[in-house]
């Protein structure tokens, strides 16, 4: 009798105990997750009316100042995102079947890949430094094929150059946030790896993995707005 009793209360040992079964858990955590990402779009929604804005007000300078960017780098860094949501699609797959190995395998490319991407911004992030294209005091603009401007012109240079600098703090705001999402995306990453390792996962628990790639392709899909915004405004002039 005391069997009998007992075996309708079995259940996966990932069952929070106050979710009925793992269904109800899975889908209070995808749940959970879109209202996240909710949030996060109106976090970026903020940053890119700002930019919409100050894009519409200052075209010829925004343009201008896009020319500064190197859109090799940013295109290299758009197809490492690119293929970084392929390991993640794949490393949700293999969670769903249960093959641990291949599960652990694309995580591991997928955190390489996200490593990859901010190398590369580091790249340019330093490039920007040693051309003193970060605003503030020391922000240095020259024209191609111009030097900066002289005294006489002093003026209004300083009006072009303060619209300028506009361009690029939105540039360092939207992609410095972006990489802050990419680091934390790896930091996730990892403790999936972990948690891989340890035997967590199965066909009938893996909605973390599910999860973290929701949150992934979210961040990787902010960058395909930011690469044409940011980089290729000024390509056509």
């Amino acid at each position: 009798m005391a069997d009998t009793h007992t075996a309708p209360h079995t259940a996966h040992t990932a069952l929070a105990h106050h979710f009925d079964n793992m269904e109800q858990q899975r889908e209070a955590g995808t749940l959970g997750m879109w209202a996240f990402l909710v949030t996060e779009i109106m976090f970026f929604g903020g940053l890119f009316l700002a930019y919409i804005l100050y894009r519409s007000s200052y075209p010829a300078e925004f343009a201008a100042a896009s020319k500064g960017l190197d859109a090799l780098l940013g295109g290299i860094n758009t197809v490492v995102l690119i293929c970084s949501s392929l390991t993640m699609a794949l490393a949700v797959y293999y969670a769903q079947v249960g093959n641990r190995k291949l599960l652990v395998i694309f995580l591991w490319l997928t955190v390489l890949l996200g490593m990859t991407f901010l190398g590369v911004k580091a790249v340019e992030y330093k490039d920007k430094f040693d051309h003193h294209h970060v605003p503030g005091a020391n922000f240095v603009w020259e024209e191609e094929g111009h030097a900066p401007a002289d005294q006489t012109h002093a003026a209004a240079e300083e009006v072009n150059t303060s619209k300028i600098q506009m361009f690029y703090w939105l540039y360092f705001a939207m992609t410095g946030v972006h990489a802050l999402h990419m680091i934390i995306g790896i930091g996730v990453m990892l403790v999936l790896i972990y948690m891989s390792y340890k035997g967590r996962f199965s066909p009938e628990y893996h909605s973390p993995v599910e999860l973290s790639g929701l949150y992934w392709h979210f961040v990787d899909i902010v960058w395909i707005f930011l690469f044409p915004l940011l980089y290729l405004i000024g390509a056509h002039e």
